[in-house]
């Protein structure tokens, strides 16, 4: 069973993969970019790749804290404003090898407007 509801797993597979990553750097001050985003579903955890991605400061704030947080959202409609989308906060690891990834394991997952239940915030 999945930590991500159904209405989460649509909504991450419908195909956006523009994501913002924060992080904390290592004087404390928070780092936020924007990153391209996979769902890994054996891992149930969100895999956040990159062009030269062991050579950037998100990866040595991610190996150094091990912390981050990653917020997935477009809008519905602008008329009316209709926001969607999911913020994912946990354990982050900084993986090397072939095709280095920051994976990101939930432990917190807050969503809003993905269905009419409006908004869904938990710790898993």
């Amino acid at each position: 069973m999945s930590f991500f509801s159904e209405d989460e797993l649509r909504y991450l597979r419908a195909g956006g993969r523009l994501a913002r990553l924060a992080t904390i750097g290592g004087d404390g001050t928070p780092h936020v970019v924007p990153v391209g985003w996979s769902l890994n579903s054996q891992l149930d955890a969100i895999e956040i790749g990159g062009r030269a991605l062991a050579a950037t400061k998100k990866f040595r704030d991610v190996r150094r804290h091990g912390r981050a947080a990653l917020v997935i959202d477009d809008l519905a409609s602008t008329d009316p404003w209709r926001p969607r989308g999911i913020e994912v906060r946990g354990r982050a690891e900084a993986l090397d090898g072939d095709r280095p990834l920051i994976c990101l394991h939930p432990e917190r997952i807050v969503s809003w407007g993905l269905d009419a239940a409006g908004r869904l915030s938990r710790d898993v």
